[in-house]
C-alpha cells in the first residue's frame, strides 16, 4: 500500500468508500457518527482535495482503497482548543487525521494510513465518536492515549480525543 494526495479524479471513488464506511459503522453499533447527516458532504471533500489535505491509500494495483484528511501545524484544529475531562499531552505542532475510511478490501488500511500520518509529524491528534468502538480499539492498539472529550459543530455527540507523541517531540 502507499499514500498519495487525492485528486478530483478520485472523487467518485472517495465517495463510494465513505458510503461503504457509513454502512459499516451502522452495522457495527455506530449509526450516529456519519449516518444521519450523510457525512462527509461532497463540498467538504472537494475542498479537502483543493486545499491539498485529502489523501488516498492505494493498493499494489494502484486502486484507491482508503481515504483520509490530514494536515499539520500549530493550533490547526479549532475544535481541539477546548478539551474537557482531561488535557492534551503536548502543545507542540501536531498533525490531525479526520474522515478516515477504507473500502474493506484489505485488512490494515486504517493502521497503514494512521501510521503514515504519524511518520509525517511525530505528534498526532485524532477524535472519534463514543460509539465507534472499532476506531477506539485501533487507536489504543497504535499507542494513542485517550486525553479527554471534544465537541464538533456537525452534531451534538461528544468525541473522544486521542493523542500520540514521539518521545523526541516532548
Amino acid at each position: 500500500m502507499k499514500v498519495r494526495k487525492s485528486t478530483e479524479s478520485d472523487f467518485n471513488r472517495i465517495m463510494q468508500i465513505y458510503a461503504y464506511a457509513r454502512d459499516f459503522m451502522a452495522k457495527n453499533g455506530n449509526p450516529n457518527q456519519w449516518g444521519p447527516t450523510n457525512w462527509p458532504p461532497e463540498e467538504l471533500i472537494h475542498n479537502d482535495i483543493k486545499e491539498g489535505n485529502s489523501y488516498v491509500c492505494v493498493n499494489d494495483d494502484d486502486k484507491v482503497i482508503g481515504v483520509f484528511f490530514y494536515t499539520q501545524g500549530n493550533n490547526i484544529e479549532p475544535t481541539y482548543f477546548d478539551i474537557t475531562d482531561g488535557d492534551w499531552l503536548g502543545d507542540s505542532s501536531y498533525g490531525v487525521v479526520h474522515r478516515i475510511a477504507g473500502d474493506g478490501s484489505k485488512k490494515g488500511i486504517g493502521t497503514f494510513c494512521i501510521n503514515w500520518a504519524f511518520e509525517q509529524c511525530g505528534h498526532l491528534r485524532m477524535d472519534t465518536h463514543g460509539d465507534n468502538k472499532v476506531m477506539q480499539s485501533l487507536l489504543t492498539k497504535l499507542g494513542f492515549i485517550h486525553c479527554g472529550t471534544i465537541y464538533v459543530e456537525e452534531d451534538d455527540y461528544p468525541r473522544l480525543a486521542y493523542e500520540k507523541l514521539n518521545k523526541s517531540v516532548l
